[in-house]
């Protein structure tokens, strides 16, 4: 008996785009709203050019499997966990939430709600508090998304850690409600490599992996003019030039681990706190002024930063 919103889909290689179809033509269809609402949402974001073509690839594929049924042709079978790899602020929390939204207006999920989870979530004090934590938790994510973010953090203990008494949970849910609700597991690249290393049923049961690249110092830039522009500040030339510097220079010291986003983020708010406290000093507080971050905030900043 066919449950609902299952559309039977095997994704095989994510990376290596094995789908062939004509998605231009799919597209230009105006009943495509589902699709063309999330593409709306996605222009917002800079870069994000490869996780923008999978979620058009993924809307194609469960387009042209609902199609093929229609048909009366033999579907695959439906396999829509994911792993989601990358950095702190490259988008992988964002992304899951469209995803969610995408597969509800779709039929594939009832709610398309996401439940964002880590390890403290799961991972209970004594034996059996875990399977519970993590069973509720499941439950609570029936009909959307489970986002469990680090996930690699679940098995640091190793064998007599309860981390790995969540995993076998979540694998066991992954099986017996796999229409229901939709895993994501994310975290850092080679943490989460590892992690799936660990455990050798782990890889085949999440056939999508996804890679989510650290941003360029370009598209950096224009995240940081799109937050100040928000907040109604702007910068001058050199310190634009200041801040391309300093991104060169944050990225080169914590490539493996930067928070692009976050950090560009967390870099505006510490230069907005630096800049307050300049004016305040020079007690000058014409409009231009209370606008313009200097080169001197950001380096402020940026120092602070690394403290």
């Amino acid at each position: 008996m066919k449950r609902k919103g299952q559309i039977n889909i095997v994704l095989k290689n994510t990376t290596k785009h094995d789908l062939t179809i004509d998605e231009a033509s799919v597209l230009e269809e105006p009943k495509h709203s589902a699709y063309k609402h999330i593409e709306k949402e996605l222009e917002q974001f800079v870069g994000l050019s490869s996780i923008k073509h999978f979620i058009k690839e993924i809307y194609a594929w469960i387009y042209l499997n609902q199609k093929r049924q229609e048909a009366g042709l033999k579907p695959g079978k439906q396999v829509l966990h994911m792993v989601f790899k990358g950095n702190p602020g490259t988008g992988k929390t964002t992304v899951a939430r469209l995803i969610a939204k995408l597969f509800k207006d779709m039929g594939v999920l009832e709610k398309g709600h996401l439940i964002e989870a880590e390890r403290a979530d799961l991972v209970g004090e004594y034996i059996g508090h875990t399977a519970q934590k993590t069973r509720d938790l499941i439950q609570k994510a029936i009909g959307g998304i489970l986002f469990v973010d680090e996930a690699y953090s679940l098995a640091r203990g190793g064998e007599k850690d309860f981390g790995k008494e969540a995993i076998d949970t979540l694998v066991k849910a992954m099986e017996d409600q796999q229409h229901s609700f939709v895993l994501i597991l994310a975290g850092y690249p080679k943490e989460m490599d590892r992690f799936l290393q660990l455990n050798p049923g782990l890889p085949s049961r999440f056939p999508m992996k996804v890679t989510f690249p650290n941003y360029t110092v370009d598209e950096l830039v224009l995240i940081a003019k799109k937050m100040i522009h928000e907040r109604e500040y702007t910068v001058s030339e050199s310190a634009e030039q200041t801040l391309r510097q300093l991104l060169v220079d944050a990225k080169q010291k914590e490539y493996e681990h930067f928070s692009n986003g976050r950090f560009i983020r967390n870099l505006l708010e510490k230069s907005i706190r630096a800049q307050a406290l300049r004016l305040l000093e020079e007690d000058d507080y014409n409009r231009e002024r209370l606008m313009t971050l200097s080169s001197r905030d950001l380096r402020k900043a940026y120092k602070a930063s690394n403290n």
